[in-house]
Formats: C-alpha cells, sequence, structure tokens
C-alpha cells in the first residue's frame, strides 16, 4: 500500500477527516484537484455540535484565534432563533468556510500532511485488499480505503455509478461575497411584494478591515445555473427590496445555486465511502451542509483508524451509513421545509404566507425555538446503541462535566474512547481495553459512562451492559478469545 488512506476532496470534511486520521497514527492522502485552495466563501458558520467536536481536539481555541468570529443567532426559513446562548456550552459563531479551510490546511501541514494539488482523479478500482486511484497526470495511489469528500459533483461517486437520488434543482438564487453600503441594522431576509427577497449574513472583514457579508438574492424569474452573475443584477435585486438605502460597494465573487435536494443511498460502497457534499446536497441554509460533512467526518475517522490498526469489530465501518444517512435525511427534510417557508422561489402564494405566519407564532415558543436550533445544529441527533439499555445519555454526545482540574473534553483529544469510573468499579475491566480506552473521573462526582472517540456516549447505567459496549465499538478486549471469553494472559 502507498497509504492506509486516500482522501479526494480538501475540503472541510476532507481535512477533518485527515486529522482524525493523523490523531489515530494512520497514514494518508490528502488529494485535491484544485492547484491552490479556494479563496471564495461557502458556509458561513459552525453549529455548537461541530465547535463541540473541534473543541474535544483541542482545535477550537486555536481556530477562533485567527480572527474575529462573534456568537451569532440562527435562523429557520428566514426567522430568527433566540440567542439562547447559557443553554449550549459552544453556540454557533460566525466563522466562514475560507477561514475553516485556511486553519485545517496549515494545521495539518505543521503535522506533515501537504495537500497533493492538481490531482484530478480518473480512475478507480478496488478488490478485497484495497483501492487503486488513477489521477490525470497518471498518477497512481494504493489504499486500504478512500474517502470521497469531492464535493457535490464528485468524481468519485460518479466512477462508483452510486445511486444518488432525490429532486433536481428546479430554481436558482445568487450567492455572493460583497462590501455594501448602508446595510448596517437592515433585516437579514426581506421581502419585496414581487417576490424578490435577500439574506445577509457577516463574513467578517477583508484585509483592509471593511466589512465583508454574505448576500443572497432570490425571486421569480432567476435564470439558469450556466448564467454569470453580474453587478448590475446585484444591484437591482438590492434596489427592488431596499430602494436607495442599500447599495453593492464590491462584488468578490458570484455564483447560482439550485434548491436541488439529493443524498447517496448508501454512504459506504466497499471500502469507498461517501462524506461531505459526495454524500448529500441540499440548500445551503444555516451552514448545515458544511457542518453536517465535518460531523460525518468526525464520526468516520476514528472508525476507518481502528479498521487500519486491526481491533475494529466486524460491523464498525457499516455503522457510518446506519447512523450518518438518517442524520442527513434529516438535514435535507428540514432545508427542503425551510425552503417551502421563506418562498425560496417568490412565487408569493397566499397559502405559503399564511402558513408562515403560522409558524412564526410558533417560534415565539420557547419550546419551539429549542427543537429548531438543535434540529439544526445536529444537537438533536441521537445515534442507535443496540444492546444498550435506554439511557437518556446513549446515543448522545456527551456533557462536558468537570473531572478535578480536566473536563471530558479534553480527555477525548487523545482521540481514544473515555471510560468514567468514580468509583473505581471497572477497573478491572477496563485495564482489557486500556491500550484503546482511557479509564478517567475517580473520585469525580459523575455517573459512570463510556464516550466513543468522537464524542458519542455508548454505555451508562447497567454495570452487565458495559463489557458488551466495550466489544461492540472497540473490539475483543486483550487476553479474551471469541465472544469476549476470557483466556489465559501471558
Amino acid at each position: 500500500m502507498d497509504t492506509d488512506v486516500l482522501i479526494a476532496g480538501a475540503g472541510p470534511t476532507g481535512m477533518t477527516v485527515a486529522n482524525e486520521l493523523r490523531l489515530a497514527g494512520v497514514s494518508t492522502v490528502l488529494a485535491d484537484q484544485l492547484s491552490q485552495r479556494s479563496e471564495l466563501s461557502r458556509a458561513g458558520g459552525v453549529q455548537s455540535r461541530t465547535l463541540e467536536a473541534l473543541d474535544q481536539r483541542g482545535l477550537l481555541e486555536p481556530l477562533l484565534a485567527t480572527g474575529n468570529y462573534p456568537a451569532a443567532t440562527g435562523h429557520f426559513a428566514g426567522i430568527a432563533l433566540s440567542a439562547d446562548h447559557a443553554r449550549q456550552r459552544l453556540p454557533w459563531r460566525s466563522v466562514p468556510q475560507v477561514k475553516i479551510e485556511e486553519f485545517f490546511e496549515h494545521h495539518l501541514a505543521a503535522h506533515g500532511i501537504h495537500v497533493r494539488r492538481d490531482h484530478q482523479l480518473t480512475g478507480l478500482a478496488q478488490d478485497e485488499h484495497g483501492v487503486t486511484a488513477t489521477f490525470a497526470h497518471g498518477a497512481t495511489i494504493r489504499c486500504r480505503y478512500l474517502v470521497a469528500a469531492d464535493g457535490a459533483h464528485s468524481t468519485v461517486r460518479s466512477l462508483l455509478r452510486a445511486e444518488f437520488p432525490g429532486r433536481p434543482g428546479t430554481a436558482t438564487v445568487i450567492a455572493a461575497d460583497v462590501r455594501l453600503s448602508g446595510a448596517e441594522g437592515v433585516a437579514s431576509h426581506t421581502w419585496s411584494d414581487d417576490g424578490q427577497w435577500v439574506a445577509l449574513f457577516p463574513l467578517g472583514t477583508d484585509p483592509q478591515g471593511r466589512p465583508l457579508r454574505r448576500l443572497v438574492l432570490g425571486g421569480p424569474g432567476a435564470p439558469s445555473r450556466d448564467v454569470p452573475v453580474t453587478e448590475d443584477e446585484i444591484r437591482e435585486g438590492l434596489r427592488a427590496v431596499f430602494g436607495t438605502g442599500v447599495r453593492l460597494l464590491e462584488l468578490r465573487y458570484g455564483r447560482r445555486i439550485s434548491n436541488a435536494a439529493r443524498q447517496a443511498a448508501r454512504y459506504r460502497h466497499g471500502r469507498v465511502f461517501l462524506a461531505g457534499d459526495a454524500a448529500h446536497v441540499h440548500l445551503p441554509l444555516g451552514a448545515q451542509g458544511m457542518n453536517t460533512g465535518m460531523q460525518d467526518a468526525f464520526n468516520l475517522g476514528w472508525k476507518l483508524g481502528a479498521a487500519v490498526h486491526g481491533w475494529a469489530p466486524e460491523d464498525l465501518l457499516d455503522t457510518y451509513h446506519t447512523e450518518r444517512h438518517p442524520a442527513g435525511a434529516a438535514v435535507l427534510r428540514n432545508v427542503m421545509a425551510q425552503s417551502l417557508l421563506m418562498d425560496w422561489t417568490g412565487a408569493r402564494e397566499p397559502e405559503t404566507a399564511a402558513v408562515r405566519e403560522i409558524f412564526s407564532d410558533l417560534v415565539r415558543l420557547p419550546n419551539v425555538q429549542h427543537y429548531l436550533a438543535d434540529l439544526q445544529s445536529g444537537m438533536a441527533i441521537r445515534y442507535p446503541m443496540p444492546g444498550t439499555d435506554d439511557h437518556p445519555l446513549v446515543g448522545r454526545p456527551s456533557p462536558d462535566l468537570g473531572l478535578g482540574p480536566v473536563r471530558v473534553h479534553e480527555l477525548l483529544r487523545s482521540g481514544r474512547g473515555v471510560l468514567l469510573d468514580p468509583d473505581g468499579t471497572f477497573a478491572k475491566v477496563a485495564d482489557l481495553w486500556s491500550d484503546r480506552v482511557d479509564r478517567a473521573g475517580q473520585g469525580a462526582d459523575v455517573e459512570p459512562m463510556l464516550i466513543r472517540p468522537d464524542g458519542y456516549v455508548v454505555w451508562a447505567g447497567h454495570a452487565d451492559d458495559l463489557e458488551p459496549a466495550l466489544t461492540r465499538w472497540f473490539g475483543e478486549g486483550r487476553g479474551t478469545g471469541p465472544r469476549g471469553l476470557r483466556v489465559s494472559r501471558p
């Protein structure tokens, strides 16, 4: 093998996978077809669950130190959600995708993983032992596993002829990075009587310290995706919604996006795995595409590491699909609901307006706000955990508990599992998995629980269920034989 894992695509998803594999001590090649990192902003924010995962890897503080990224409020279909920052330990941050990619590329390079650019994938073949990837310039790479993180128009997905069912795009809007005058204090989502609408989001500042914004401009009669975006078109759209109060100063880049909604039928194809936009595409609402892709990466990375090192249970890699496919489907559902409620096409149907009015009243209820915020942030996800009791923590992100001088999220920075054992009850059984799982929490006032490397609780409650949970997620313990039977240890 040339490498253990080849990652096609060096966006946030691909680079997150690369960092997880680096942490697992797995050799990795990260290849991208672009000749240089894109300077174009796409997603504009990081959700709570993704922030937690970055914090669990010790990456959040260094990322936030690269700029001014204030905590921000979210929205659902253009209806603002309250800034209940006390409810989540790490509320939404306005960190543009371009900054995340820059940070990750520098971080990986500092650890010896450099993006191989100008690598256009042209061929793919796999057998029972590995995958062979062929590139346009004639090079081939042989690897044990391949991760396709190469975007919505994934070459890997095409080469696999993977099913990608869903709805094709029926309408387009403009997404642009701009500088504006007169935009201070204007409503984020504003509609005109004829169906034109504008959404604005902060993107930090340019090198001269001037504020940048993501502008989304839509309405009836939008042209097809291949028609270039012009400054005059943006000026006319701003004038239709705001009159002369908001003016375009600079168009840094603009593109058209469609309301296509598709999801791969399978995320795993033998030794090849689809992640991020290669696995799911939808409207870019709430930065859910980038965040869902990065959460795909956190879920997949440690499992690939376990498979390469030989201790992964037989079906561990299959759990990537069983856990992340429903999560992606939930994102597509909420995005399609939002597009209807916010009248994405500018049809101005009275039925849509009536539903939106009632929904806006509902969103004022705190429980509805919390539900929608959790739905978009990934905090509502509960993974299925076969063979465990119905403990409320199982399948959910671990709480960030204090354990004397450290906290749970700090223990996860090793990329290993964590067993919280406050009374020392499970020391003997934990020793059998001590090469994969750290035991902590002795003397702390916490509930015993077992946490996967990606921060999800897989056991809490009945003591008899601990050893099966360890075997289920971390393979056979040292000194155990088939089905966990104890054998003599040398």
